[in-house]
């Protein structure tokens, strides 16, 4: 039973560590799930709730951390809706102003992949903005606004 417990949360970690698309997010969310997982693991073995989920977060973290987008991608966390991260209709947004304005984001597709944040990294240094390749609802109205003045 204890084989089978640790094998189940290893697994949730391993399953949860894919959310977000950063490599900080990834680590954050595989670390919360992985201490809830640990925590239950730890109530029904030998081990106490605090020393599971000690354990736990630790294997999530590190899993997440050492993951990919492109290997594991469950999409945005739920706290990436604070504006840090955008959303599918601002990645839109973003690619579809970046097109009009000679970038090459890739397919207007809502999905913020390699090709769009290279575009927008692009598109933030040549107009003097912070360079963090995000695309957020505030770069998508800076790119409108271009839009708007030279057209």
């Amino acid at each position: 039973m204890k084989s089978m417990m640790a094998g189940l949360s290893l697994c949730l970690c391993l399953l949860v560590a894919g959310c977000g698309s950063s490599t900080g997010d990834r680590a954050a969310s595989g670390a919360g799930i992985g201490a809830a997982a640990g925590a239950v693991v730890g109530a029904v073995t030998g081990l106490s709730v605090l020393q599971g989920a000690l354990l736990g977060a630790a294997a999530g973290g590190l899993t997440g951390a050492l993951t990919t987008d492109d290997v594991i991608n469950l999409g945005d966390p739920i706290w990436a809706s604070d504006g840090r991260a955008a959303n599918k209709p601002a990645v839109s947004r973003v690619q579809a102003g970046l097109t009009k304005l000679g970038y090459d984001p890739g397919p207007i597709d809502g999905v913020a992949g390699d090709r769009t944040r290279r575009a927008i990294r692009f598109y933030q240094e040549d107009n003097g903005l912070a360079v963090n390749g995000q695309a957020t609802l505030e770069l998508a109205q800076h790119i409108e606004g271009r839009l708007g003045g030279s057209g």
